[in-house]
């Protein structure tokens, strides 16, 4: 097995390359990222700077920006960075009703001590079972998609409510990583044709980021993303202390493990199922920014991923699978995105558009880059 000479990645990683060093292309990304985005007193001049025009174009309205909030370190952080800054925000939340106590409790605790308001949508429960129940029919990786697009459209929804300009996402590339091309696909064409296919009742509560309403969001009405944390020599350990010591904040145990489907399809479904382990992007992100010793991330992708048994019981009992059908949807054969409707297509097709659009700071260049690029000629 060929490991990349600087991080943790290794061949079964999809479309990895390997120069004569030994290091992977990811980690090439990663230092041209590094490049773009310094961090220290010049990244905290370019934050400052970033702060002053957001509030010059929130003057007269009651928020300035929207950060998306789960419970979670970062985007926890994210309030308080805003609150550093000068700025006022508006908690944006989507609930797919299978939050964790601590996450609602960590969400209460952040947005009350900061006096910050929360903006939340809440899909109906029984629909987001049917959807959920849908992906694992379909025999597809991206199980928990809906709730990724149902937490990105919410944002849209609250700066468009109250005209906000600017959304803050909690993602550091530094601690989180990048994810592997091929991995995992979402849009929202995506979403129905596989709910259409197996769903058993209409999708009506679900806010799903169709391409017209998205382009209008960024490209009329000018509604754009940030990752502040880009910015910012970010330390998840220390982070995590400092919210526990000022908020009474609570760790959850894992990565995403503040949701309850995600804790489940990155813990269970995923790893047993496709062989994806996550952890891979996470601790080969903390090697390359020297939070974490490559050795020890070696010797930590060993151990099992931690899940509770009882998280399984309700997943079958809210899913409606006994165990017999549980166990034959595991047994089905892999599929992907690719055997089912998505805009995959038209992504590429606009491709020019969009890189016009990258350019001038409508769209996130990560989104030009996995989606609109043609991975069967690698272009």
């Amino acid at each position: 097995m060929k490991i990349c000479s600087r991080c943790i990645y290794n061949e079964t990683i999809p479309y990895i390359t390997f120069d004569d060093a030994g290091v992977c292309n990811y980690c090439h990304t990663s230092d041209q990222l590094n490049l773009d985005y310094p961090t220290g007193d010049k990244g905290r001049l370019i934050l400052e700077d970033l702060a002053e025009r957001i509030k010059a174009e929130g003057k007269g309205k009651k928020y300035d920006v929207v950060v998306g909030v789960s419970g979670g370190c970062d985007s926890s952080y994210m309030l308080h960075l805003c609150k550093e800054l000068g700025l006022r925000p508006l908690a944006a939340h989507y609930d797919n009703t299978w939050n964790s106590t601590t996450a609602v409790e960590n969400i209460q605790k952040v947005t009350g001590a900061l006096g910050v308001d929360l903006f939340t949508h809440v899909v109906d429960n029984i629909e987001y079972s049917d959807i959920f129940r849908s992906f694992m029919l379909a025999s597809v990786p991206d199980i928990d998609s809906a709730s990724d697009l149902g937490l990105a459209t919410t944002h849209y929804l609250a700066a468009r409510k109250f005209g906000i300009k600017t959304i803050f996402e909690g993602h550091s590339f530094r601690t989180e990583g990048i994810s592997p091309h091929g991995w995992f696909y979402m849009d929202a064409r995506y979403i129905k044709s596989v709910h259409d296919r197996f769903g058993s009742m209409k999708m009506k509560t679900l806010p799903n980021l169709w391409l017209h309403k998205w382009l209008k969001w960024s490209a009329v009405d000018r509604i754009r993303k940030i990752r502040p944390l880009y910015w910012l020599d970010y330390d998840k350990a220390a982070t995590k202390a400092m919210l526990t010591e000022q908020y009474g904040w609570k760790w959850y145990g894992g990565h995403h493990m503040e949701n309850r489907t995600a804790w489940f399809t990155n813990n269970y479904y995923l790893p047993r199922k496709f062989g994806i382990d996550l952890r891979y992007c996470e601790f080969s992100a903390l090697v390359r920014s020297g939070q974490m010793a490559r050795d020890e991330a070696l010797e930590a992708i060993k151990a099992p991923k931690p899940f509770d048994e009882a998280l399984l019981t309700e997943v079958k009992k809210r899913l409606g699978f006994s165990d017999e059908e549980f166990d034959r949807v595991m047994a089905l054969p892999p599929k992907s995105y690719r055997d089912y409707e998505t805009y995959k297509k038209t992504f590429e097709r606009l491709k020019p558009l969009f890189w016009l659009m990258v350019k001038f700071d409508m769209v996130p260049l990560s989104f030009y880059l996995k989606y609109t690029r043609t991975y069967e000629d690698g272009k």
